[in-house]
């Protein structure tokens, strides 16, 4: 649980916005799953747990959903920012997706 007075964005928003990127690309790219995780070695499984928002990727991981997809991995990253902390903490922000995206329904 977050302090009052504690801004930072908690992880699972971090966790949905990057499931949402990771919809958007796969379907862009015409992949189910299933063929994602076998083009990235994950399991099918793994792939549904990132793009509900469940589990966050290693950095390994990162690089291989983009590379099974077909894209550059800042993608799956979009809309995720930090902004780095002075004499306070640094914070992450996440902007919203953007309306109407076909790719996310």
């Amino acid at each position: 649980m977050l302090c009052p007075s504690d801004n930072r964005i908690p992880p699972m928003d971090i966790a949905t916005r990057f499931g949402q990127n990771l919809v958007r690309c796969r379907k862009r790219a015409g992949l189910l799953q299933e063929e994602l995780g076998f083009r990235s070695s994950l399991h099918r499984t793994e792939v549904g747990m990132l793009e509900r928002g469940i589990r966050l990727p290693r950095i390994d991981t990162l690089i291989k959903l983009a590379g099974g997809i077909g894209i550059r991995p800042e993608e799956l990253l979009d809309g995720l920012d930090w902004t780095p902390g002075g004499p306070r903490v640094g914070e992450f922000s996440v902007s919203e997706p953007p309306e109407g995206d076909p790719q996310l329904n």
